[in-house]
């Protein structure tokens, strides 16, 4: 069984979400208010994305936003370093960790993620 959406219900537009949910046999769970240390890994997340990427392009369509959302976890997963796991990335690609070789940069986002490493020599 899946997760059960959790969200804060005095926020702005989540009724419409709601009525979704409930029309597709999910019931979402309320949180209280003023309680984000409830979903701390979900708003460090929301956090990391906006400040990373939303808030520093103009986004035009549904289908540009889900291009950079793509993009964002790509960079998220393969190519960004996390404090939690010792600044180790989640998963690893086969070129990380090469002592020998250039270094590349490879661009996300028209340059606004960038990921340096070495390449293969």
């Amino acid at each position: 069984m899946g997760e059960v959406p959790k969200h804060y219900p005095q926020r702005a537009g989540t009724r419409p979400f709601d009525a979704l949910l409930k029309d597709s046999g999910v019931e979402p769970i309320l949180l209280p208010p003023r309680s984000p240390n409830l979903n701390a890994h979900c708003e460090r997340f929301v956090r990391s994305i906006k400040e990373e990427a939303l808030s520093q392009l103009v986004i035009l369509g549904e289908r540009a936003l889900y291009y950079t959302i793509h993009q964002y976890l790509a960079h998220y997963h393969t190519e960004r370093n996390h404090q939690g796991l010792d600044n180790q990335l989640i998963a690893q690609e086969g070129e990380v960790g090469c002592q020998m070789g250039p270094v590349v940069r490879r661009e996300r986002l028209g340059g606004l993620l960038s990921y340096y490493h070495r390449a293969a020599a």
